[in-house]
């Protein structure tokens, strides 16, 4: 059986914000949607975090998960077995509320997992986990210790796998734990990545800066083969120009490239004001989003060596910091602090 793999798609982003809603839309009307549809899939799997904010839900937003991407599919009859992700339940500590128990009742089609619990589907047995917290931990260990399931579905924090593109995470749960299972799909992580048996299958669309250039989409498990097929959303939200007066015309411009987009230019070298002003003049009237310039600096690197600088990853430099300060305090419970607000702040615009 083909069974369509989604994850983290985040409803009601940046508080409902209606131009990321309407990118997020594209997909699901264009790509998604039509993908099932014409490939008779019948059966989805979301590994967590459907909606975005653990403390409530903007009435709008609601209104078009529904709409958008619940309501259709019922229409396609089509069964999802939806895993609770951390941004879906309200407490750290327990799952026992949470958006998908609470928002989505209403719909026979969707096998709610707030529990780890086995399921056959395709002739293919499989455990389903929702997102490790402290109120579950032994049950879902257990689970792990007992099923004879051969593939894994969960929402985890795993070490060693990049949650952004360049930034490993270092404080997570030991993947060995799932060591017993062929396969291990899961969520959390937005970037995909993989070591052979664990697959971190990525969200559907681009969210921050950092997901630009990452290839963002959803997925198609073969539950006799054990294929996983990528299917690539070819939607962008995000879009960076670097400048420089010597590769940059305002006349090679084609503003309908920049249109319902987030533009960064980012200005490398400007020894030009005019032109860079009919540059940006040109770039003004495509229908942008939002449009920002940044200004680098521009040195003279004729005699510059790489080797004349010795500069470290910034995780690097703060944990140094912590192994070597005189504080009492837990150094690894600091270290996990640290790394979990720098990986917030990545995800700042």
């Amino acid at each position: 059986m083909k069974i369509a793999i989604i994850t983290d798609t985040h409803y009601n982003f940046k508080k409902a914000n209606k131009n990321f809603h309407d990118y997020f839309a594209k997909f699901y009307d264009n790509i998604f949607f039509p993908y099932l549809k014409e490939n008779n899939i019948k059966v989805a799997f979301h590994l967590g975090d459907a909606f975005d904010n653990r403390k409530g839900i903007d009435y709008w937003a609601l209104k078009w998960a529904k709409e958008n991407v619940y309501d259709k599919f019922k229409d396609l009859g089509i069964t999802v077995y939806n895993i609770v992700g951390n941004h879906d339940t309200y407490y750290k500590n327990t799952n026992k509320v949470n958006a998908i128990d609470t928002l989505l009742e209403e719909y026979d089609n969707v096998i709610k997992v707030s529990t780890p619990k086995e399921f056959n589907v395709g002739g293919c047995d499989f455990l389903m986990m929702p997102w490790i917290c402290a109120d579950n931990q032994e049950e879902v260990f257990s689970s792990i210790e007992n099923t004879k399931a051969m593939v894994a579905l969960g929402h985890l924090e795993l070490n060693d796998f990049p949650v952004f593109p360049g930034q490993m995470q270092p404080n997570g749960m030991n993947k060995k734990i799932f060591e017993k299972f062929d396969r291990v799909f899961t969520g959390h992580y937005h970037t995909r990545s993989n070591d052979g048996r664990i697959y971190y299958v990525g969200n559907p669309y681009q969210m921050f800066w950092n997901d630009v250039n990452d290839k963002r989409g959803f997925n198609i498990f073969d539950s006799e083969t054990y294929n996983l097929e990528h299917i690539e959303n070819p939607y962008t939200i995000f879009e960076k120009i670097y400048y420089n007066d010597n590769d940059n015309d305002y006349k090679d411009i084609n503003v309908s490239d920049y249109e319902d987009k987030i533009v960064k230019v980012i200005v490398t070298k400007k020894t030009n004001q005019k032109k860079f002003d009919k540059f940006l003049d040109t770039i003004s009237k495509s229908k942008y989003i939002d449009l920002k310039v940044t200004e680098t600096i521009d040195v003279d690197d004729s005699n510059f060596q790489e080797s004349d600088i010795d500069v470290e990853n910034t995780m690097v430099v703060l944990e140094k910091y912590i192994e070597e300060s005189d504080f009492e305090l837990d150094k690894n419970i600091a270290k996990k602090i640290i790394n979990d607000v720098y990986i917030e702040a990545l995800s700042i615009e």
